[in-house]
């Protein structure tokens, strides 16, 4: 996986034989074991990072009007007038809502932004700019911003999320992505956001 808009780069850990390949310098007894096979690398995801085996699946709200594709198995709830799929820190929070005027770069930085870090703890702002999805063009807004606590053990991490806004006729749907700072979710945020469909 590539990393994510805002993300910083977590390497992945290799585990190698590196022991066994520099037992070659040994006695000619030893050079048995240089010949034996290494094991292949194994790859460790940090702490945040959706498998690349994740499984997702199509969803719309009650009311259609639109659908798009969670990771398979995450919780999911209601919060307020929004639904989220969340795994550990990690969250997808869909929302739609009634608005006259399509999003601009410029509504978002003036409107979306502050009510955002309202509502939010220590939000750092990043890029906000317009891209193309295959269900339509939105805003894209990235900011920084602390986690809702664990309700076991009331800790926080840092996230970095990525805000989509879609607009069509009168109907906003925001797609809000949230994961720990150093996870690479970049493909899974994009199998996401390129699934949206309106209805």
């Amino acid at each position: 996986m590539r990393r994510t808009v805002s993300a910083v780069v977590t390497g992945l850990v290799v585990i190698t034989g590196a022991a066994a390949c520099s037992s070659s310098s040994g006695s000619s007894g030893s050079s048995h074991s240089s010949s034996s096979t290494a094991t292949p690398p194994k790859e460790v995801n940090p702490a945040g990072d959706i498998p690349d085996n994740q499984v997702y699946v199509a969803w719309s709200p009650a009311g259609g009007g639109y659908t798009v594709k969670v990771p398979e198995g995450w919780a999911r709830q209601q919060a307020g007038g929004a639904t989220v799929f969340s795994d550990k820190f990690n969250s997808v929070r869909i929302e739609r809502s009634a608005v006259n005027k399509a999003p601009t770069v410029r509504s978002v930085q003036s409107v979306d932004l502050p009510a955002i870090r309202r509502g939010a703890k220590n939000v750092v702002v990043g890029a906000v700019s317009t891209v193309k999805r295959a269900g339509g063009t939105a805003v894209l807004a990235t900011y920084r911003a602390d986690s809702t606590p664990d309700q076991v053990t009331g800790k926080s991490v840092r996230q970095d999320v990525q805000r989509y806004v879609f607009w069509r006729n009168g109907s906003q749907v925001a797609l809000t992505l949230s994961g720990a700072v150093g996870a690479d979710n970049v493909d899974p945020w994009h199998i996401v956001t390129n699934s949206f469909r309106w209805a």
